[in-house]
């Protein structure tokens, strides 16, 4: 079996919805136990983790933690962000995240 390619990198998961970011967390620690995971719930936390320490990759919920305003300080601080929805999947977010800078997958 090859190494997954999360082998190494730190993510930041950010969703106001503990059962979400439990849920994240086991499937990426499935995917590669040695990654680190660290999690937020709030806006005011994550938008601190992500301005003074760096993650390989930012995991946002749309909705609950102002995902768009944290989109924002992860572009500006060069961190690579996925975008993350249960309720808010729409053309008009879809495009909205792209252009702020959520790279298309």
């Amino acid at each position: 079996m090859s190494d997954s390619i999360l082998k190494g990198k730190k993510i930041l998961a950010v969703d106001d919805e503990p059962d979400v970011l439990t849920l994240l967390e086991e499937e990426i620690r499935a995917a590669c136990p040695s990654c680190v995971v660290e999690k937020a719930t709030d806006y005011d936390t994550a938008k601190k983790m992500i301005t003074f320490l760096y993650y390989d990759i930012v995991i946002l919920d749309i909705m609950g933690v102002r995902g768009f305003d944290l989109l924002d300080e992860a572009v500006k601080q060069n961190q690579k962000v996925v975008m993350l929805t249960a309720h808010a999947l729409t053309a008009e977010a879809l495009e909205k995240s792209f252009k702020m800078g959520a790279p298309p997958r």
